[in-house]
């Protein structure tokens, strides 16, 4: 099982504090049956230039690199990266992808999108150099019309849902077909500690499993596996 959204890199956002929660972290994810995790530290563009942020976040992954170990799941660089105006213009942004892919996690504002960012995320998803990753979709439903959805989806944007969107009993039918239908097709964990926002992938897992059955699980989580392949430049 693959995790698309953590928080892990010590000491560069609001996740992990240190390289020991890290530890912790990465072990609760190895006993959660997850082998590949996606280190996606936040990054602000009204904060940082993108070589500032890479430098940190190498000199934070140097920092984890002592604690890890052959029974970890294996781990891949990234960014959630929060949408600003002009995003498309930003030439250092194919840097911020998930190392090794053309996947863009995006971060998009918690509130109606206008007629210009959701144009500016198509025209994301028409650039060969992306496929857009909208971070933990399940927070911006209240906020648009479901044509917005419809348009995002027909134009090739993918969708990653965070693990706890499938725990509560009362949202596990509406997140379930949405997985269904194809509206969500990855999962992460959003983990940025052991504490208040844990990894949660394997209770995840298992409400897959016990509402769509182990072979349609087994088909969506490779899907996940799929996907990585076909980012891959």
């Amino acid at each position: 099982m693959i995790d698309f959204h953590s928080h892990i890199l010590p000491g560069i956002d609001d996740g992990s504090p240190d390289p020991e929660e890290s530890r912790r972290m990465l072990e609760a994810l190895a006993a959660q049956n997850v082998d590949l995790v996606a280190l996606t530290s936040h990054y602000y563009a009204n904060r940082r230039t993108p070589e500032e942020f890479l430098e940190r976040r190498q000199a934070a992954f140097e920092r984890l690199r002592p604690v890890l170990t052959e029974e970890m799941p294996r781990v891949c660089l990234g960014a959630e990266v929060l949408y600003f105006r002009g995003i498309t213009r930003m030439e250092a942004l194919p840097r911020l992808r998930l190392e090794g892919t053309r996947l863009l996690l995006l971060e998009m504002p918690f509130a109606p999108w206008s007629e210009g960012e959701v144009r500016e995320v198509v025209d994301l998803c028409h650039d060969p150099e992306f496929v857009v990753l909208l971070a933990h979709i399940e927070r911006y439903l209240k906020f648009q019309k479901a044509a917005v959805w419809d348009l995002l989806l027909s134009e090739g944007a993918m969708m990653q849902s965070n693990a706890s969107f499938l725990l509560p009993l009362l949202q596990q039918r509406r997140a379930v077909s949405m997985i269904r239908e194809g509206r969500i097709h990855v999962l992460g964990s959003d983990c940025h500690n052991m504490s208040s926002r844990p990894p949660r992938m394997g209770e995840a897992l298992a409400v897959l499993r016990k509402r769509l059955g182990r072979r349609e699980t087994n088909r969506f989580l490779d899907r996940s596996y799929d996907y990585l392949e076909d980012w891959r430049v």
